[in-house]
């Protein structure tokens, strides 16, 4: 059994990582009414702690070993860290990395030295052919996770944070992917002073050491969500999920409207900008305070990376007031009579607009579609309550994925030529041919009657699609959506759709 006390105190890591601050978060800390601290791991030269794991095994292997060079598979992080190392060290890395991964990463990874080779559309992929060409070349694999070397590397993190903050922790909150990161900051942390809190944090739809900890056994996922794709992972390991059994107090859940807040908290304190992944941790601190309604703590929260892609941040910034709690959007039907407008308008009183849309849907009654800003979730109730006081029925559209995703952008109406129309979004990797694939492998006996898609610079696109199926052909509809390969949901009865399309 490893002694990763040991480990971690005797790791080599200062080689290429540099001790990163813990930073005083002022803007939420007041907010928070906590002392929370960020320990500022997006300021190491590759922008994230990953080289720290990945230098710690390279440095230990024999030199024999090492000439003939390490190889890994990663979509970004892991991969610049194993990049920087083998230079440092003097020997080759290979990357394979999913054909998927942003131009930015890979440019990366070879400004640091690393031969890179695409393969596969997602990290499983990649992981394979880097194991077969492991044995083909004879280079050494170098795990992103599940490696005691590694582990024992990220653990270098927990260290710090006992040295630079010596009052009481109450809790300290770090991202899981595969669970390097927490189960070496969490072995050290729990031995010295066993009484700090770990949690650990995972998005919604990528949860799958929060699946595995409540079974008792490590879960695979059948797909992740990849907007927070530093922690995209199917499986955690088999060391690092024994790790979290013993040392993890508690995983958290944030979805992506959190996390994109969070980014945004960070700016405002730092004027830096994490990647999604790494900004989980301030994301569940701050649902932690509101949960626990506790105050006067000290919290620190990992800020883990910064490998951000900038055409990304019009999709964060669009959904930080939404993860903010500080708009709302609304459906609201008026009569369709002079002055209604008016009274509707009289009824908002001086609330800032973030968003109005209008168009006549029939003779008696006009559909309204209205964003507004808002100090919190109790605050839209208000508002839905004050609205229907004012005799306009209304609908909360601010949690509908639907909604903020496409119809926001696309309220046009409705068509009499939609017969039997089915509305579906999909999501699929973004990638040059993605889309024609899609549309190409539907029935051309099935008209596109709605089709909307936009590019938020991810690493994934999505689309909402009205297709006019006979009923007839249920079945074939069925079948096509199950061979397709790609993320879906039915969205033909979404209240929202509706109103304002169907």
């Amino acid at each position: 059994m490893c002694d990763y006390l040991q480990q971690i105190l005797t790791a080599r890591v200062y080689d290429v990582a540099q001790e990163t601050a813990l930073d005083y978060a002022p803007n939420l800390s007041r907010r928070l009414n906590n002392r929370l601290l960020l320990k500022r791991e997006d300021m190491q030269s590759v922008f994230s702690f990953k080289l720290r794991g990945a230098y710690n095994k390279m440095v230990k292997l024999p030199p024999e070993v090492l000439a003939l060079g390490v190889i890994a598979a990663s979509a970004g992080n892991h991969a610049q860290g194993v990049a920087l190392g083998a230079r440092q060290l003097g020997t080759t890395a290979l990357i394979v990395m999913p054909v998927t991964t942003p131009q930015v990463k890979i440019d990366a990874v070879k400004a640091r030295g690393g031969e890179v080779i695409l393969h596969g559309n997602t990290y499983d992929d990649a992981y394979a052919h880097a194991r077969q060409l492991e044995a083909e070349k004879g280079l050494t694999f170098i795990h992103p996770f599940d490696d005691p070397d590694v582990i024992a590397g990220q653990g270098t993190i927990g260290m710090e944070i006992l040295r630079q903050c010596q009052q009481p922790i109450h809790a300290i909150f770090v991202a899981i992917g595969g669970g390097g990161l927490i189960s070496g900051i969490a072995a050290y942390v729990k031995r010295i002073r066993p009484e700090i809190k770990i949690i650990g944090v995972e998005p919604v739809d990528a949860d799958a050491m929060s699946q595995s900890l409540k079974a008792g056994h490590r879960v695979r996922l059948p797909q992740v969500g990849l907007f927070a794709d530093g922690v995209a992972v199917r499986e955690v390991g088999a060391e690092t999920f024994r790790l979290c059994q013993q040392y993890v107090d508690e995983v958290m859940l944030v979805d992506t409207d959190a996390t994109c807040a969070a980014i945004k908290d960070v700016f405002e304190d730092t004027r830096s900008i994490l990647e999604p992944a790494g900004a989980l941790a301030i994301a569940a601190a701050k649902a932690y305070v509101e949960r626990e309604q506790i105050s006067g703590q000290t919290l620190i929260a990992i800020a883990c990376g910064a490998n951000m892609n900038f055409d990304r941040l019009r999709f964060v910034a669009e959904r930080a007031e939404f993860g903010e709690r500080r708009e709302a959007v609304f459906a609201v039907n008026i009569p369709e009579a002079p002055g209604s407008l008016r009274q509707f308008c009289r009824c908002l009183g001086d609330r800032n607009l973030t968003e109005f849309s209008y168009r006549i849907a029939d003779q008696q009654e006009a559909h309204i579609f209205v964003g507004v800003q808002i100090q919190n979730r109790a605050d839209a109730a208000a508002m839905v309550i004050k609205f229907e006081q004012c005799g306009f029925k209304t609908i909360d559209l601010t949690d509908d994925e639907l909604t903020k995703l496409h119809l926001r952008h696309m309220v046009g109406g409705h068509s009499p030529l939609a017969h039997n129309e089915l509305l579906y979004r999909f999501e699929f990797p973004e990638r040059p041919g993605a889309l024609m694939q899609f549309v190409t492998s539907m029935s051309p006996n099935w008209n596109i009657s709605l089709f909307h898609y936009r590019n938020h610079g991810a690493d994934y696109g999505r689309i909402v699609v009205g297709t006019q199926v006979p009923p007839q052909e249920m079945a074939e509809w069925q079948a096509f959506l199950e061979t397709l390969g790609y993320r879906y949901w039915d969205e033909s009865q979404n209240p929202a759709y509706k109103l304002f399309l169907g």
